[in-house]
């Protein structure tokens, strides 16, 4: 089956334009090799097809809304290494350039991305969503994630304290991107 071809906005030098559907992927750990290589913790667990953006984003800080905090990579290679991600890009030729990037938090375009499966979801689009639990108690926002190896956990946080909930169905009961919200199977007081 062939992907679908995706347009990248360029400006009038070439230059890739800043995409205001920005979805953060995840953080530079350090360097992979002598050549270059960036070795990345990606904020999902199925990055494999996130080669299809060709240029990826990287900023110091995670607010996707700044756009002058972001600059842009073109990507050359990107693939699945132990628990994580190596990955090359233009401009970064060996260790120390590629050191140089260590903790830069990393981006793409939606558009550019395959679109989520049936209860798929990117790390990014949870973020911020309100967290209410099956007898209507909010329990704060998502305020982040972890991978566990397991499962993901999602980071709840509600100013005056923070819950970890597991990320699996049996906790999770509904995660409605559209409206901003997620139900979940846990009591107020855990």
């Amino acid at each position: 089956m062939r992907r679908r071809q995706r347009a990248r906005a360029k400006d009038a030098a070439g230059e890739p334009v800043f995409p205001a559907d920005l979805l953060l992927l995840g953080v530079v750990t350090g360097a992979f090799g002598v050549h270059g290589w960036l070795k990345l913790h990606p904020y999902g667990d199925d990055p494999e097809h996130w080669a299809e953006a060709k240029t990826w984003w990287f900023s110091a800080g995670d607010d996707v809304a700044d756009a002058s905090a972001w600059r842009p990579a073109r990507l050359l290679a990107c693939r699945p290494h132990g628990g994580g991600l190596i990955a090359q890009i233009d401009g970064v030729a060996d260790r120390d350039a590629a050191q140089a990037l260590k903790n830069q938090y990393f981006a793409a375009s939606r558009a550019e991305l395959p679109a989520p499966g049936k209860d798929e979801y990117y790390w990014g689009d949870l973020i911020g969503l309100a967290v209410t639990n099956t007898a209507g108690i909010a329990l704060g926002r998502v305020s982040g994630l972890i991978e566990s190896g397991a499962h993901a956990v999602l980071e709840v946080a509600d100013g005056e304290r923070q819950r970890l909930l597991p990320f699996v169905g049996e906790v999770v009961k509904k995660v409605d991107i559209a409206a901003g919200a997620i139900t979940v199977a846990w009591n107020a007081d855990w």
